[in-house]
């Protein structure tokens, strides 16, 4: 027992004391998420000030300021809240003979680093994209998934408007994947990591951008808006779930861009009797529906 509650206290105050340590910039600044968050964040939003896509829309959209808290929650204060359960539960499965060895499929470490990150790109990708997938499908999911669709103005700092309950799903399942590739890691991960926030970002703008033929492989503003429709096609739960690629959307045949006007209304039908304020959002999905 003794090792298990060293193994959260440690984790704990590691996570913490580097995120402390991230904002005085006593890191190097390729591993500090918290001014690369910050500094993308601000780059894409400039960008939105002088080439909105949606020209009424205020540089304060609605909820500006708490997506931006959205922002800072999920990816810090969650972070180090929930970092020692993570590292007890990894302690109690290598006490169980599980390991990031167990799943290897893909032996990548001797691969030149362009194609390691590539393939580890291409593998945490599709694994979220999957992910996506269940929060919309399923309806225990789905509740606290309405956190991020419950976005009426879309801007960069949605991207992180989500429920802390989806961690609980994204972060077991990004380990899976990196348990395919024997539990390694690219040395320069970062890059990765830095790409995804940025595209995420863009995303979610108020930026009209599609990449022209790339857009059969990088997600863009225009495809993922449909994403956020309150009005999707018949029949279907969601549409566009892509997170940084586009590619698994019309390899499965989820795409849907009707047109580009960036005109729609966004959202989900009942949205109009959803929480508008942090804490009732955060403690929504564990109430249980009115009859």
């Amino acid at each position: 027992m003794e090792k298990y509650v060293d193994a959260f206290v440690n984790a704990f105050q590691g996570t913490l004391d580097w995120t402390l340590k991230s904002i005085l910039f006593e890191v190097p600044y390729y591993e500090n998420y918290f001014w690369g968050l910050t500094i993308i964040s601000l780059f894409v939003w400039l960008l939105e000030m002088a080439f909105p896509w949606r020209k009424r829309q205020s540089m304060f959209r609605q909820d500006f300021w708490m997506d931006g808290f959205y922002m800072f929650f999920n990816f810090f204060i969650f972070s180090i809240a929930i970092s020692g359960i993570y590292k007890l539960l990894s302690v109690f499965f290598l006490d169980i003979g599980i390991t990031t060895k167990s799943l290897s499929l893909l032996h990548i470490a001797n691969w030149p680093m362009w194609s390691q990150l590539l393939v580890f790109f291409i593998i945490l990708d599709f694994v979220q994209w999957f992910t996506h997938i269940l929060l919309h499908k399923f309806p225990i999911l789905w509740r606290y998934h309405q956190v991020h669709h419950s976005v009426k103005e879309m801007g960069f700092a949605a991207h992180l408007r989500y429920h802390w309950m989806e961690n609980l799903l994204y972060k077991p399942l990004k380990t899976f994947a990196v348990m395919i590739l024997g539990g390694f890691e690219p040395e320069q991960a970062y890059i990765v990591h830095f790409l995804a926030i940025t595209i995420g970002h863009f995303n979610h703008s108020n930026i009209k951008i599609t990449w022209g033929p790339l857009k059969y492989i990088l997600n863009n503003p225009v495809m993922h808006l449909y994403h956020h429709a309150y009005t999707l096609p018949e029949g279907k739960y969601g549409v566009n779930f892509g997170i940084s690629l586009s590619l698994w959307d019309y390899i499965f045949k989820t795409h849907y861009i009707p047109e580009d006007s960036g005109t729609i209304d966004l959202g989900f039908e009942g949205d109009d009797k959803f929480p508008k304020d942090f804490i009732g959002q955060m403690t929504y999905g564990f109430k249980k529906d009115k009859k």
